[in-house]
C-alpha cells in the first residue's frame, strides 16, 4: 500500500509538470464520461428504474400480441380480472383530460381549464399500495354501477397550486365537464400516476367515465380504451401469467364474437405499454451504443497520446530500470498516471452531466401535455460513472505501458526518446487514431443523417399542408356538450370564422393527423354478416370532417366530392377514402359507389357506407409509418364533441387568433380551447425526430472534437520528432510543399483511411435511423458530401498548426542546437 501511495504521488508530480497534456486528458475524457453518463441516467430512469410505488418488479401492463395493441375493453378487464389464477391484483387506467372549474370563497366558479389526469378503476390504488397524503383515495366498495362515484383526487401539485396546500379543502366539490366531484383525497408528492412521462391533476373513478367522456365504454366488448395493470403472486413468473391469461383469452374468444383472435402478453408498466415502450427502449439503446463509441473514441485519443508520452520518456524510463526498477514497477506508474486522469475526467465529466440532466428534468417536451421527463441521476448511474472511468484509464493506461517491455535500457539511454517510425509501418498510436477517426467518422455520418432528415421532414408531404393554417383546440364535452347539442356550436363556429377578413377557407376535424389522439376501426365487405375480426378487410384511421376541410387542410381530393352539410343524419350514410384505403378494399376498381360496413360499437345493427370521395394518402400516427388506410365520415352524421377548427388565411397568426379569441368566447364563455398554428401542433409527431437528430447531433460534436484533438496530437508529434530530418531537407533545397508533405504524410494517410471506413460503417448503421427520423437516408448525396467536407475540415483545422511548424523550420537554428 505504501509503494501504491508512492507512485500515486509520483504520478502527480509528474502530471503537474505538464499542465497543458494532463488538461487535454482531462477534458478529453470528461467529454466521453459525461456524454454516457447522460445517456445512462435517461435509459435508468426511463427503462430500467421500476415505478416508484412499492413492490413495482410484479407489475406489468397486460397487451395483446400484436405490436402496438396495448388497450383493452372494460368488459375484458372484468373477466381477466375475475378469472385469472396468477395476479394477486388487477387494475384498469386510461389518460384523459376534463375541463375543471373550482368554486371560489365568494361562492362563482373559477373559470375552466383543461386538466389532464387518470381515469381508474376503484381497486386502482389499493393494487399499487399508495397511501393518500391527505384524505383517502376511492375503493372498489365505492362503486356501484354507472356515475356512482363522484368523487376525485387530485396530485400534491394541484393541491398545492390551485388549492393553496389548504388540508379543509377536502370536501370541496370540483366541477369536472359541468359534473359535480367531491374532492376526497390528495396523492403523495412523489406519486404521480402509473405512466413515467404523464404527471397527471386528477384521478377519477372509470365508472364515472360517461360524465367524463360522454359515452358508455363500461359495457362495449369492441371498445378499446383502457390500459391494464396487474399484479403477479408471489411466486409466478410472467411466462406463467401469459399462459394463465392466453387461457382466459381463448375462453372469451369462443363465447363472445368481438373477441375474436383475442390473446395476452405482458409488458413491463410505465411506458404505454409497447407504443412508447418498444421505440423508446430501441432508441435508447441506439444512444447508449452511439455514447460507448464516443467513449471508445476518447480512450483512443488517450492512448495515442499517452504512448507518445511514453516514447518520449524512453530515456527517464531507461534511467530508472538501470538503477534497479522493474518493468512492472514502471507499468504501474503509468498505470497510476492514467487512472488519476480518467478519476479527474470522469469527476468533472459526471458533475457537467448532473448539471445538464437537471435542466433536462425541468423541460416539458410538447405544451398541450403534462409531459415530464425525470432523469436526475442515482446511486447506480454515479457507480456506472466510476467504473467507465476506471476502466478507460486501464484501457489507455495498459495499451502504451506496453511499450515499456519492449525497451532497452543502454540503447534508450544513448540515443534518446525513441525514433519516428518508418512510414510504411504501423504503430500502435496509428493504429488508435485510424480507429478513432473511424469512429468520429460514424458518429459525424450518423449525426447528418439525422439532421438532414430532419430538415427533409420539415418539407414533406403529409397529406396536409401545415404551412399558413391556425388551430382551434377544443372538446365542447369540455362545457358538458353532448355529441348532439355540439353540431350546432361547431356549426356557428365555422360560418363565423369564415367571415374573418383574409380567411381563404374553414373546417373541423375531431383528430388531427399526427395528433396526439386517433382513433380506428375494422372495416368489412358489405356482405358480411359475422363480424368477427378475422373476416375485417382492414383497420382504417377514422375522422369526423365538416365540410370545407379538405380545402382548409391543403388535402387533394383525388375522384369523387367532398361532403355538405346535406350529409347529415336523413340521408344516406357516406364516407371519403385514401387511396390505401381504396386500393386494399377494391384493387384497381374505382371506389366510387361503392359500399363497405362497419360494425356498431354495440355489435346490434351493421352501418354500411357509400364511398363518395378519394383522397390523398397521408401521415396519420407516425412519421415514420407506413402508407396506413384512412376513412373520413360527415360531421353531420357522426357528432361528436372533440373539435380542431381548422383556418387557412392569408393574414397573420396573430391577426387571426385574436379575432377567433374573441368569436368563441363570445359562442359559450365556459368554453376552454387553445389557438395555436397547425406546424406547432406537429411538436408530438416531430418529437421523436427532434430528440433523435439533437441527440446525435451532440454525439457528432464530441466525435468532431475528438477528431480534431486527436489529428491534432499525432500530426504535432509526427513534426516534433522529425525536426531534424526536416532541417536537413530544407537545407539541402527541399520546398517547402515538399517539407510539408514528409511532415504530415502518415497522419493525412490515416485521417483518410478511417475516414473512408468511418463512412462505410456510417452508411451501414445509419439505415436503423430511418425507423426514428421521417425521411433520414444515408445515401443522400448531400449527407456524403457533408461527411466528406467535415472531415476535410477537421483535418485542415488540426493539420493546421503543425503544418505551420513544418514550414517555419530553420536549418541553422536546428543545426546549432545540434
Amino acid at each position: 500500500m505504501h509503494s501504491l501511495l508512492q507512485d500515486f504521488r509520483f504520478s502527480l508530480r509528474q502530471l503537474r509538470k505538464s499542465p497543458g497534456f494532463t488538461l487535454t486528458a482531462i477534458l478529453t475524457l470528461a467529454l466521453g464520461v459525461g456524454a454516457n453518463v447522460v445517456v445512462f441516467s435517461v435509459l435508468n430512469g426511463l427503462v430500467l428504474r421500476p415505478l416508484n410505488v412499492p413492490q413495482p418488479r410484479s407489475l406489468y401492463n397486460v397487451s395483446r400480441k400484436p405490436y402496438g395493441w396495448d388497450t383493452q375493453s372494460y368488459p375484458d378487464y372484468l373477466d381477466y380480472r375475475d378469472r385469472n389464477k396468477t395476479f394477486s391484483g388487477m387494475a384498469a387506467y386510461s389518460l384523459g383530460n376534463a375541463g375543471l372549474t373550482i368554486p371560489g370563497p365568494d361562492g362563482k366558479n373559477s373559470g375552466v381549464t383543461q386538466n389532464w389526469g387518470y381515469e381508474v378503476s376503484g381497486n386502482y390504488f389499493d393494487m399499487l399500495g399508495i397511501q393518500p397524503e391527505l384524505g383517502r383515495f376511492f375503493h372498489s366498495n365505492d362503486e356501484h354501477g354507472p356515475n356512482s362515484a363522484p368523487y376525485v383526487v387530485v396530485s400534491h401539485d394541484f393541491w398545492h397550486d390551485h388549492l393553496n396546500g389548504d388540508p379543509h379543502a377536502l370536501g370541496t366539490v370540483i366541477n369536472l365537464n359541468k359534473h359535480p366531484f367531491t374532492l376526497i383525497g390528495v396523492a403523495p408528492k412523489d406519486f404521480h400516476g402509473t405512466e413515467l412521462f404523464y404527471w397527471p391533476d386528477i384521478w377519477v373513478p372509470m365508472v364515472n367515465e360517461q360524465q367524463l367522456e360522454g359515452e358508455d365504454y363500461l359495457h362495449q366488448r369492441a371498445n378499446h380504451e383502457i390500459f391494464l395493470l396487474g399484479r403477479l403472486k408471489a411466486g409466478v413468473n410472467p411466462q406463467q401469467a401469459s399462459e394463465d391469461l392466453n387461457t382466459v383469452a381463448g375462453q372469451l374468444a369462443k363465447t363472445y364474437p368481438d373477441d375474436d383472435g383475442l390473446d395476452a402478453r405482458l409488458v413491463k408498466p410505465g411506458l404505454m405499454g409497447d407504443s412508447l415502450g418498444g421505440p423508446m427502449r430501441a432508441f435508447l439503446l441506439g444512444i447508449m451504443l452511439m455514447a460507448l463509441l464516443v467513449l471508445l473514441a476518447a480512450c483512443a485519443n488517450l492512448a495515442s497520446i499517452f504512448a507518445a508520452r511514453a516514447a518520449d520518456r524512453s530515456r527517464e524510463l531507461a534511467i530508472r530500470m538501470a538503477i534497479g526498477s522493474t518493468r512492472w514497477h514502471l507499468v504501474r506508474q503509468l498505470l497510476a498516471e492514467s487512472i488519476i486522469v480518467a478519476l479527474l475526467g470522469g469527476a468533472i465529466g459526471t458533475v457537467l452531466a448532473a448539471s445538464l440532466l437537471q435542466a433536462l428534468s425541468r423541460w416539458q417536451p410538447i405544451v398541450q401535455v403534462p409531459l415530464h421527463v425525470v432523469v436526475a441521476p442515482d446511486a447506480g448511474v454515479y457507480i456506472v460513472a466510476l467504473l467507465l472511468s476506471l476502466i478507460s484509464g486501464i484501457f489507455f493506461g495498459v495499451l502504451p505501458a506496453r511499450q515499456i517491455w519492449t525497451i532497452e535500457a543502454a540503447q534508450a539511454m544513448k540515443t534518446g526518446p525513441m525514433t519516428v517510425t518508418a512510414f510504411h509501418r504501423l504503430t500502435l498510436r496509428d493504429v488508435l487514431l485510424a480507429v478513432q477517426i473511424a469512429i468520429c467518422t460514424l458518429l459525424v455520418t450518423s449525426s447528418l443523417v439525422a439532421l438532414r432528415g430532419m430538415m427533409r421532414s420539415l418539407h414533406a408531404s403529409f397529406g396536409f399542408h401545415p404551412q399558413g393554417v391556425t388551430l382551434v383546440d377544443t372538446d365542447m364535452e369540455l362545457a358538458g356538450y353532448s355529441d348532439q347539442q355540439a353540431l350546432p356550436v361547431q356549426k356557428r363556429m365555422l360560418q363565423e370564422a369564415a367571415q374573418i377578413p383574409g380567411v381563404l377557407s374553414v373546417g373541423t376535424i375531431n383528430h388531427l393527423p399526427l395528433g396526439v389522439v386517433h382513433s380506428d376501426r375494422s372495416v368489412y365487405r358489405k356482405e358480411t354478416t359475422d363480424y368477427r375480426s378475422s373476416n375485417s378487410i382492414l383497420d382504417a384511421i377514422d375522422s369526423k370532417i365538416s365540410p370545407g376541410y379538405l380545402r382548409a387542410a391543403g388535402t387533394r381530393l383525388l375522384a369523387g366530392r367532398d361532403f355538405t352539410w346535406h350529409d347529415d343524419e336523413k340521408a344516406p350514410h357516406v364516407a371519403i377514402v385514401n387511396a390505401t384505403f381504396a386500393h386494399i378494399m377494391f384493387g384497381n376498381s374505382s371506389p366510387i359507389g361503392q359500399s363497405f360496413q362497419l360494425k356498431d360499437k354495440d355489435s346490434t345493427e351493421r352501418e354500411l357506407y357509400e364511398i363518395v370521395g378519394v383522397v390523398e394518402d397521408g401521415k396519420y400516427r407516425f412519421l415514420t409509418e407506413e402508407q396506413q388506410p384512412a376513412m373520413f365520415f360527415p360531421l353531420a352524421q357522426n357528432n361528436t364533441t372533440a373539435t380542431f377548427l381548422v383556418v387557412r388565411s392569408q393574414l397573420l397568426r396573430t391577426d387571426v387568433a385574436s379575432t377567433l379569441q374573441y368569436q368563441i368566447t363570445g359562442l359559450d364563455p365556459s368554453l376552454p380551447f387553445t389557438i395555436h398554428s397547425w406546424s406547432d401542433s406537429l411538436e408530438f409527431a416531430l418529437f421523436p425526430s427532434r430528440v433523435a437528430s439533437a441527440a446525435l447531433g451532440v454525439m457528432g460534436l464530441l466525435a468532431a472534437m475528438l477528431a480534431v484533438t486527436g489529428i491534432f496530437g499525432m500530426a504535432s508529434y509526427s513534426v516534433s520528432k522529425r525536426m531534424k530530418e526536416l532541417g536537413i531537407r530544407v537545407a539541402l533545397g527541399a520546398q517547402p510543399m515538399k517539407v510539408m508533405q514528409a511532415a504530415l504524410a502518415r497522419p493525412v494517410f490515416l485521417l483518410l483511411g478511417g475516414s473512408i471506413a468511418g463512412l462505410i460503417l456510417g452508411i451501414l448503421a445509419s439505415g436503423i435511423l430511418a425507423h426514428i427520423v421521417f425521411e433520414a437516408t444515408p445515401r443522400d448525396p448531400l449527407v456524403l458530401a457533408g461527411v466528406v467536407l467535415t472531415m476535410i475540415l477537421l483535418g485542415t483545422v488540426a493539420t493546421a498548426v503543425p503544418a505551420r511548424r513544418a514550414q517555419s523550420v530553420d536549418p541553422a537554428r536546428l543545426l546549432r542546437e545540434e
